[in-house]
């Protein structure tokens, strides 16, 4: 019988115990990839305060949606396609709110006030800087859930963000002429009303799901300042794309509903489900980024729970294995390993690969070599074999980082730091050595 301390036990430890090379056939690996995934998901759900990332998400869009819009509608007419993006609008969820002409007319009066700066450019800027600022901060909520320190410059991020506004009113228009074009395909092919109807509302909804799952798709890849894997983004793009359309139908759904028992508050009844609208939209797309960032780094969680409690002895063990094998590959004149294949030959954790091949580049022990295209690390002796003893790099180790730090320490302290140092030296058996002997 299986016991609820067993499943705990599995769900937190023992579903990591295993490495990429360790699983029986594909279907058991995906299993585990399935699962360990929506651990690292709700894990990251709570560690990293996502529906309070897309509460600060939902007011920044509020704010930005009138001048991303000026600015899709300003390149949209320059194209001359504005009335197929309002159109498209009013095929939406935001059409069922009755609020599109509302919105129009407010992009409308923003892009006159652009126009028409006190001085020459300033209401340009404005409206530049507004939707730079929130795609700055949906750039800055998906760093943080894939731990990038670093954003973009400036000019990258300028770039990235005009490209996507230019983009907008494309894809639209490309979606409003296929969604003709199946039209016409299906009143071409099928002369049964009935059946018109049916394939000509399945085309365009599932359409509507196509183009979903290519835009979260193409966001999960772009937004974040780090190289995201296609399928790593698909996965997720596929599913909060289809979570997305379903809560569209559920919110259409709830605003006919109020639509006809409303009578109290009338067309104010619609703004807190726009508002939850926004804010379900915003918590998916934060959702979506952590899945991806999950599916990518899976093998980076492995063994976790034994990596943070591992012992200096084991972890020098390690260490000193991966070098021998380093050094082995460059005596016989054999290609240098990655990281990847020295996990993958010993089943060891990739993460701790990565740790202790880092810190030996970081003493000089080991030299990274980049690859012609620069896609992975290969690994060398920085020294001369036959001087890379034990001992030394233990020391390297030992000595990596920063000391005498402290401004001012006591005579003792000096003192005791001193002797310390050369019983280092001189190589004596530190068992022989009390700790009270020290300062003697």
């Amino acid at each position: 019988m299986i016991k609820i301390s067993d499943i705990i036990r599995f769900f937190r430890y023992d579903m990591w115990r295993r490495t990429a090379t360790e699983y029986d056939g594909f279907s058991q690996r995906l299993g585990y990839l399935i699962v360990r995934t929506i651990a690292l998901v709700i894990r990251g759900f709570t560690s990293k305060n996502l529906n309070d990332k897309a509460k600060a998400l939902t007011y920044s869009l509020i704010f930005a949606v009138v001048p991303i819009l000026a600015m899709v509608v300003a390149v949209a007419k320059g194209f001359g396609v504005v009335d197929v993006i309002e159109s498209q609008l009013n095929a939406s969820f935001l059409g069922e709110t009755n609020m599109v002409p509302t919105i129009m007319a407010m992009v409308e009066r923003y892009l006159e006030t652009a126009q028409g700066g006190v001085f020459i450019g300033i209401g340009i800027l404005i409206l530049l800087w507004a939707v730079y600022s929130f795609f700055q901060s949906v750039e800055s909520a998906f760093n943080r859930i894939w731990n990038v320190q670093k954003s973009r410059s400036v000019l990258r991020q300028a770039t990235a963000y005009i490209a996507i506004v230019v983009l907008i009113p494309v894809l639209i228009v490309c979606s409003a002429g296929i969604n003709i074009f199946v039209h016409s395909t299906v009143e071409s092919t099928f002369h049964n009303e009935a059946l018109h109807e049916f394939f000509s509302t399945s085309g365009v909804k599932f359409l509507q799901f196509v183009m979903c799952w290519l835009l979260f798709t193409v966001m999960y890849i772009a937004v974040p300042n780090t190289k995201v894997r296609f399928v790593s983004a698909l996965i997720p793009g596929i599913l909060m794309g289809t979570l997305f359309q379903l809560l569209q139908m559920l919110s259409v759904y709830l605003i006919a509903l109020l639509g006809r028992t409303s009578i109290v508050y009338g067309a104010f009844a619609t703004i807190p489900i726009l508002m939850t609208w926004l804010q379900y939209t915003s918590l998916l797309i934060l959702i979506g980024a952590e899945m991806s960032y999950a599916i990518q780094n899976n093998e980076e969680f492995e063994y976790e729970h034994d990596l943070n409690r591992m012992s200096r002895r084991y972890k020098d063990f390690v260490m000193l294995y991966l070098l021998s094998s380093i050094i082995q590959r460059f005596e016989n004149n054999e290609a240098p390993y990655a990281a990847h294949e020295l996990a993958v030959r010993d089943h060891l954790p990739i993460r701790l690969v990565n740790q202790l091949l880092g810190r030996m580049v970081e003493t000089g022990v080991l030299t990274e070599i980049l690859s012609e295209d620069d896609e992975e690390k290969t690994y060398q002796p920085a020294l001369d074999t036959h001087k890379i003893s034990v001992g030394m790099v233990i020391d390297r180790i030992e000595q990596q980082g920063t000391e005498h730090f402290l401004q001012a320490p006591s005579d003792e302290m000096r003192a005791f730091w001193k002797r310390y140092v050369e019983i280092n030296k001189s190589h004596r058996s530190l068992d022989s050595i009390l700790v009270s002997e020290i300062n003697n």
